[in-house]
């Protein structure tokens, strides 16, 4: 009953207090609250939303353990096997691109984004929906923001993207009239929500079918977004030609080995733009494979793995064949 007296104690003071600043003991709490209401949030809203018991004094373990470098690089090498299990799932997204033909369709006329390519995606991201999220957008971020320190340029990386995405969640409670305390939105272990397993940030490219608000927990809606993220984003503005590209099942596997073989290597790049830093590039004097390239960039913008990028290619044209089969 204390501990019930405490808390009650904490919400209506937090309720009923009156803010008009953005002071707050936690610099980065600062700048968010400045950020957001200069995007137009209240100052009331934004306190309230920083000093929310249940938003900035709940951490997610879970996150905490797998966004560590060492986790990372299983996930990393992990991949692979993962592209090669979803493969027997291409069935399940025939009937998804059946069933929410008029959704493909219209991210087809409207985006110029490939059905084939939008489903391989929601197939990776969230088995088109079928993994359900079990963590909190706002608290796994606050939960990178107060225990990271910005020692390394990854750790200060880990920081701002954190803050960034806050601040987007705050904003799109806001706009939505959701009181901070309910401002709830079911995420990945990364942050990542809905059925395309967008970033907070990223919410700037949902679309809504049905010309709302996106829900991004909605087929029709998760379809649209990923397909504007990808025409906005990656400049795909023009359907893939399916017969121009090469022996994809063939490539993927030569892929696999050249990337076994070489520790830093890429499947289009030869070296990072903004580390300099160099990599054995796959498809670098095989001009065979520029069209396919042409993709795999596009599709690295949505994920910047090369083994994520083949494997959608891969699932969107085994579904490519499959739906041929049926017309």
């Amino acid at each position: 009953m204390k501990i019930f007296s405490i808390l009650f104690l904490l919400l209506t003071s937090t309720l009923w207090a009156k803010y008009d600043n953005c002071t707050f003991k936690n610099p980065h709490y600062t700048d968010i609250c400045k950020k957001v209401v200069k995007h137009g949030v209240s100052y009331e809203y934004a306190n309230r939303f920083l000093l929310s018991y249940f938003k900035t004094q709940k951490y997610d373990e879970i996150t905490w353990k797998y966004i560590q470098p060492s986790k990372i690089k299983y996930h990393r090498e992990r991949e692979k096997k993962a592209n090669n299990v979803l493969v027997k799932y291409v069935p399940k997204m025939v009937t998804n691109l059946n069933e929410y033909q008029h959704a493909y369709d219209l991210a087809e006329i409207k985006y110029g984004v490939n059905r084939e390519i939008i489903a391989a995606i929601l197939l990776k991201e969230t088995k088109l929906g079928k993994i359900k999220p079990k963590h909190d957008a706002f608290i796994v971020f606050n939960t990178i923001l107060t225990r990271t320190k910005p020692k390394t340029s990854r750790q200060k990386w880990l920081l701002n993207m954190s803050k960034t995405n806050m601040a987007s969640i705050i904003e799109h409670c806001y706009k939505e009239g959701v009181e901070p305390e309910q401002c709830n939105l079911p995420s990945s272990y990364a942050g990542a929500v809905g059925i395309p397993q967008f970033m907070p940030n990223s919410f700037v490219y949902t679309d809504s079918y049905y010309g709302k608000v996106a829900d991004l927990t909605k087929m029709e809606d998760a379809i649209l977004s990923a397909a504007k993220f990808l025409h906005k984003k990656a400049k795909f503005t023009e359907l893939i030609a399916w017969d121009k590209m090469p022996d994809i099942k063939k490539t993927e596997s030569e892929w696999y080995a050249f990337e076994f073989k070489n520790k830093n290597c890429s499947f289009i790049y030869e070296k990072n733009k903004k580390t300099g830093k160099k990599y054995k590039c796959f498809t670098k004097n095989r001009p065979e494979l520029d069209y396919l390239k042409i993709y795999v960039a596009k599709i690295m913008r949505y994920n910047n793995s090369s083994n994520y990028a083949i494997g959608v290619i891969r699932l969107a044209y085994d579904a490519h064949k499959a739906l041929e089969k049926t017309q």
